[in-house]
């Protein structure tokens, strides 16, 4: 099977896709990475009509990017094209593709119905990272309630980027950890108050640093009370920060409606134990008070680092575990063969519905 995947990423991440997609190419499934963000600025097509605008305009670096992605289906003899978040695709252009094509939505809520429920219709496939959607629904039946014709849940993944491969599991476990209580991610306004609380209570013993400016930086303090100033860091820097680090705590934009994002598999890749929303979500990732610790709200997650600060022997233990069960379950190539078997099956059941139909 060769699959071309269309996704944006700009510099250093973009490097890790680009390399890490193509090396997940097996004897049954071909990978070809096609980076569609050099093409115009995301912020440009974040919203679908944003999109239909662009397309209406005839915007050159669109139809370029058309152009090209014509040229590598045809090139390559592609079975399936995947595009993975911030679709740059034109549902009228998409018609025009005899090919099978798969959206995969993994902003959940927050984009939905900026930039994914509009294209369901183009798509013969619907990936979906998170089981979770709102208080009503699930991601799976709200996609059912929008007549999406297929979907799937298909998880996000840990590149191997993202942590240290060249360490076996007693070597990662024996590293020296300073830090006691690490955050790397998002700085979004809907995270603040949580954050601003969790660093106020553990002080100097909290490091974090997070996607920012100076502007977000000053709304930060003076709305929450100088908890502190966050800088970024680099994304290879990800990974050493970690390894220094006894506790990771994961925020969600919307708690567990959103749960399921890159820093769930990178903080256990590195031996870190994990402190995240999630609520009865999170079992479809990890298992709960073995391989993570669950906490639904701000003062469960503070209570729950500060007792793990106390008791390394029990931190050690979930961290050990969360730690074994990304590296069986969670890594790209593992979720790249669990792609490969859900296209085959779309497929397969895409023919003989048009079989059907067509006998009909």
């Amino acid at each position: 099977m060769r699959l071309v995947y269309s996704f944006n990423k700009k510099g250093r991440e973009a490097e890790i896709w680009q390399r890490e997609l193509a090396d997940s190419s097996t004897n049954s499934l071909e990978v070809i990475p096609f980076n569609h963000d050099e093409y115009l600025d995301v912020n440009r097509y974040l919203r679908a009509q944003q999109l239909d605008n662009l397309y209406f305009d005839r915007a050159e670096g669109l139809l370029r990017m058309y152009s090209d992605l014509e040229r590598v289906l045809s090139r390559s003899r592609a079975d399936a094209l995947l595009v993975d978040n911030c679709p740059p695709y034109h549902p009228e252009f998409l018609r025009t593709l005899s090919i099978y094509k798969a959206l995969r939505v993994s902003d959940g809520p927050l984009a939905a119905y900026d930039r994914d429920f509009a294209y369901l219709h183009a798509y013969d496939h619907v990936l979906y990272h998170s089981p979770a959607y709102s208080r009503d629904l699930t991601m799976a039946e709200k996609l059912d309630y929008c007549r999406a014709k297929h979907h799937d849940l298909w998880p996000l993944a840990l590149f191997d980027a993202g942590f240290a491969g060249n360490l076996d599991e007693r070597e990662l476990f024996s590293l020296r950890r300073k830090l006691d209580v690490v955050f790397v991610g998002s700085f979004a306004r809907g995270k603040m108050s949580d954050l601003a609380r969790i660093k106020k209570y553990f002080g100097r013993r909290c490091v974090m640093h997070g996607l920012t400016s100076p502007l977000r930086n000053i709304y930060f303090n003076v709305k929450h009370g100088f908890p502190g100033w966050m800088t970024p860091i680099p994304i290879d820097d990800f990974g050493k920060l970690y390894r220094q680090s006894k506790i990771g705590f994961n925020i969600h934009n919307r708690g567990k409606y959103t749960v399921g994002n890159f820093r769930l598999f990178e903080l256990p890749a590195n031996g870190v134990m994990q402190v995240s929303d999630g609520g009865e979500f999170m079992r479809q990732f990890f298992a709960p008070d073995e391989e993570i610790v669950c906490a639904d709200d701000t003062d469960a997650m503070i209570g729950k680092i500060d007792h793990f600060i106390s008791h390394d022997r029990e931190r050690l233990d979930i961290a050990v575990a969360g730690y074994r069960a990304v590296m069986a379950r969670h890594r790209l190539k593992s979720r790249m063969s669990e792609l490969e078997s859900l296209l085959k099956l779309g497929i397969t059941n895409s023919l003989r519905t048009s079989t059907i139909a067509f006998q009909q």
